[in-house]
């Protein structure tokens, strides 16, 4: 199933979904889709003309693949202006993941400053793409293209602060949303895995990540440019930065993970 099929699944099924074995990253399902339906059960309770403005996750446990997911969401409050939201993913009746979410209309301002602009990165026919090899890469790899512009590769034994590159879906999805850039943001690796010289365990523990609005518009065959930064990394977890812009370098998300990482 694609990414859009699940999401159209979640809506149809009275908020319950099984998120399939070729959607899983190790031993749990991809935690990119996961934050999405979530996400997604969310928005369908936000008033019209509030756009998501951030998100803050928590991935407390693994979604097993296979087994029946229900997503919760409620509404903490509704203000003139903005909206605040809980959601969360159970399964088992245990909870898997917890997401706090702002949802917001536009506000009159005089404050108006202008995007960083986006770094310069080869094109992504010049790049060299992440193959899927069964029993290497996680199962969810095989959804995506991944095209690395900055960094090295993981488990290389680089000490560069930067990661990242082009992405974009592999099967059509039509529009890309904000749900589609939670799986197209997560998809990639911690930044701190290429300071390991071989395989080892790493998981994102938090995840905040802001959308810039008005999103631009994004087409399913659009590269999007990803470059993630180590802001610090010690005693078993990094912490890093990311910003996420159109092929035109307009500004669409920045989010920032703290993870888990052995080695």
């Amino acid at each position: 199933m694609t990414f859009a099929e699940l999401l159209a699944e979640l809506a149809a099924s009275d908020n319950q979904v099984t998120v399939p074995p070729g959607w899983a990253q190790g031993r749990a399902g991809y935690g990119g889709l996961i934050a999405a339906l979530v996400y997604e059960g969310m928005r369908q309770k936000v008033a019209a003309g509030r756009p998501v403005r951030s998100l803050a996750i928590t991935f407390v446990g693994p979604v097993a693949p296979g087994e029946p997911m229900q997503v919760e969401a409620e509404v903490l409050r509704e203000g003139k202006a903005v909206t605040q939201m809980f959601g969360r993913a159970v399964q088992g009746g245990q909870t898997m993941c917890i997401i706090q979410g702002s949802f917001g209309a536009s506000r009159e301002s005089v404050v108006n400053v202008q995007a960083e602009p986006a770094p310069h990165a080869r094109p992504a026919h010049d790049c060299v793409e992440m193959p899927y090899r069964e029993g290497v890469n996680p199962s969810f790899i095989r959804h995506f293209s991944v095209r690395w512009a900055f960094g090295d590769l993981p488990f290389s034994g680089s000490r560069k602060r930067e990661m990242g590159g082009w992405m974009r879906f592999k099967e059509d999805e039509g529009e890309i949303g904000a749900a589609h850039l939670l799986g197209l943001v997560d998809v990639w690796p911690p930044a701190v895995l290429p300071h390991l010289t071989s395989k080892a365990p790493a998981s994102s523990l938090t995840w905040t990540i802001e959308f810039v609005q008005p999103q631009p518009a994004i087409g399913n065959n659009d590269w999007l440019l990803y470059r993630a930064d180590i802001e610090h990394a010690r005693d078993g977890y990094g912490h890093a930065a990311a910003m996420v812009w159109t092929p035109d370098g307009e500004l669409v998300a920045i989010s920032r993970q703290t993870v888990t990482v052995f080695g």
